[in-house]
C-alpha cells in the first residue's frame, strides 16, 4: 500500500495548496499565517532528499501514513487487549478515502493525524503499562501535532476528561509526571506562540475568528453538509461502522474505550457546534478517524469489513485513477481530481508562451495559491510575484525591486479585473484555458502591466532548483 502511494504521490501534479506550503518550505519560519509550520518542515525534509519534485514535497506522506498505522495496531493492543484488533483498526482506517488521500498529498492534516496517533499511542501504553513516562511521550507528541494544526488543541479537553473519568486516573493529577507532559508539549509550541506575539497574533486571530459566527438560519445546511462529508470520505459503510462503533462504546461506558470515546466526541462536538455558524470543511474532522477507527474494531460489525474495505479501497483507487488518467467523463464541478490538480504544466505553458510573446519581465498573481502554482510549475527563468498582503508575513525578498517600472503579466481568474488603483494601465491580452485532456477545469486571463512603486505587499516567490 505504501509503494502505490510513494508512485501514486509522484505521478500526480501539486494542488495549489501544496504548491503554497512548498513556498513556506522555501522561508522557514516558526509560524505561518494559515497554521503552524510543521507541514513547511516535512516538505523540506523531502526535498532535501528528492529535490523539488512532486514526490520530494510528498514523501513524507505515504510513509507517515504506514508509521501511524502501526501505532494505531499497537494502541489497539493496548486498549482492547488484541492485537488483531488494531490491525483491524488500521486497516479501516487505511480505507477511508480521506486516509487514502491524504497519504498522496501534502497538507497540514498529514502531520496532524500522524502525530495525533502518536499521542493516542502514548496514551494507551500509559494505560496498559502504567509508567508515567509515557505523559512525556504523549507530551511531545501533543507539542508537534500542535505545530502541525491548531486542531490539535482538542486534544487538552479530550485528555482532561479522560483522567476525571476515574479515581485511578485522577490520581494521576497529583503526580508531577502529567504535568511535565504538558509543560513539554508547551515548550515544543513555544516557537509557534512567538511567531504569533511577533506578528500581532495574526495566525491565532485568523483561525480564532470563527469561533464567534453564528448563523441560526444556515445551521441545518452546515449541519447536514457536516455529516455528507464524512460519510463521503469515510466512505458509506465504513461512516456507519465508525457510529455504530462509537455509539456501542457510549453505551456500555466501558472505561478501558473511554480515550478513543473522548478523542471523538470531543472534536466532533467542537465541529458540530462550529457548523451552527458556518460551514466546517470536510478534512476539519480528520482527527476523529483515528480513534473511530479503533471504536469499530472493538464492536460487533466485523463481518461488516470486507465489504465495507472493499468499497472503501475501491472508492480511493478510483480517486487514485482519475488524478492520474481521468478514465471517468465526469462534469468539471464533480470531479475534484480535475478542479485542484488538473491542466497545471497546460496552463504553465500559455503562461510562459504569453510572456515570451509580450518579453515580459515577471509574471504575478494575486491569489496566493495560483501565484504558488506559477511559481512551481514556469519555467525557471521567469520571475513570479506574488501581490497579496499575505506575503508581508513571508520571509521572501520584497517583490516591489522585480516590478517597479518593468513590463510584465498579471494573471487573474476569468470574471475578474485588475484593480485599477495598483494596475492603471492594465491592457487585457489573450485569455488562457487550465484544461485537462481537453476538459476545462479554469479559464483565466492575462493582463499587460507595469509595475510601480508602493501598492500592496509583495513577495518574490522561490523557484525549484
Amino acid at each position: 500500500m505504501t509503494a502505490l502511494r510513494l508512485w501514486v504521490a509522484g505521478a500526480t501534479a501539486l494542488s495549489p495548496d501544496e504548491a503554497y506550503y512548498w513556498v513556506w518550505s522555501r522561508a522557514l519560519a516558526p509560524g505561518f499565517l494559515d497554521h503552524p509550520p510543521m507541514v513547511a518542515l516535512w516538505i523540506r525534509a523531502g526535498t532535501a532528499l528528492l529535490g523539488p519534485t512532486a514526490l520530494g514535497v510528498r514523501l513524507l506522506a505515504p510513509l507517515a501514513a504506514a508509521a501511524g498505522s502501526l501505532l494505531l495496531v499497537q494502541a489497539g493492543a493496548d486498549l482492547l487487549g488484541d492485537r488483531r484488533a488494531g490491525w483491524l483498526a488500521a486497516l479501516l482506517l487505511n480505507a477511508t478515502l480521506l486516509f487514502g488521500a491524504g497519504a498522496v498529498t501534502m497538507t497540514p492534516d498529514t502531520p496532524l493525524l500522524f502525530f495525533w496517533t502518536a499521542t493516542l499511542w502514548a496514551l494507551a501504553r500509559l494505560s496498559a503499562t502504567g509508567n508515567g513516562a509515557w505523559w512525556l511521550a504523549a507530551g511531545v507528541a501533543a507539542g508537534l501535532a500542535l505545530d502541525s494544526k491548531y486542531t490539535s488543541a482538542l486534544l487538552a479537553p479530550a485528555i482532561l476528561l479522560w483522567l476525571l473519568g476515574t479515581p485511578a486516573r485522577r490520581q494521576w493529577l497529583r503526580r508531577p509526571l502529567p504535568w511535565l507532559g504538558a509543560a513539554m508539549a508547551l515548550a515544543v509550541f513555544g516557537p509557534v506562540l512567538w511567531w504569533n506575539a511577533a506578528h500581532g497574533w495574526a495566525s491565532f486571530r485568523r483561525q480564532g475568528g470563527r469561533t464567534a459566527d453564528w448563523q441560526p438560519a444556515r445551521a441545518a445546511q452546515y449541519l447536514f453538509e457536516l455529516a455528507a462529508g464524512q460519510i463521503g470520505l469515510a466512505t458509506p459503510l465504513l461512516a456507519a461502522m465508525f457510529a455504530a462503533g462509537t455509539a456501542r462504546a457510549v453505551r456500555r461506558g466501558a472505561t478501558v474505550l473511554a480515550l478513543p470515546v473522548l478523542l471523538v466526541l470531543v472534536p466532533a462536538s467542537v465541529f458540530a457546534q462550529h457548523a451552527l455558524g458556518d460551514r466546517v470543511q470536510a478534512n476539519w474532522p480528520a482527527v476523529i478517524y483515528p480513534s473511530a477507527a479503533l471504536l469499530a474494531a472493538s464492536g460487533r460489525w466485523r463481518r461488516w469489513t470486507a465489504p465495507a474495505v472493499i468499497l472503501g479501497a475501491g472508492l480511493t483507487g478510483l480517486v487514485y485513477a482519475q488524478s492520474l488518467w481521468a478514465p471517468l467523463p465526469l462534469p468539471p464541478r464533480l470531479d475534484p481530481t480535475l478542479l485542484r490538480l488538473g491542466g497545471w504544466s497546460a496552463l504553465a505553458q500559455g503562461v510562459a508562451a504569453a510572456a515570451a510573446h509580450d518579453d515580459a519581465a515577471f509574471i504575478a498573481a494575486g491569489n496566493y495559491g495560483l501565484a504558488s502554482e506559477l511559481a512551481w510549475t514556469l519555467p525557471p527563468a521567469l520571475t513570479v510575484v506574488g501581490v497579496d498582503p499575505r506575503w508581508a508575513l513571508f520571509a521572501l525578498p520584497d517583490g516591489h525591486a522585480a516590478l517597479t517600472g518593468r513590463r510584465g503579466l498579471l494573471l487573474l481568474p476569468a470574471g475578474l479585473a485588475p484593480d485599477a488603483a495598483e494596475w492603471p494601465d492594465a491592457a487585457m491580452r489573450a485569455p488562457v484555458v487550465r484544461a485537462r485532456g481537453g476538459v476545462v477545469a479554469a479559464r483565466y486571463v492575462l493582463y499587460l502591466v507595469t509595475g510601480r512603486a508602493g501598492g500592496p505587499p509583495t513577495a518574490l516567490l522561490p523557484r525549484p532548483e
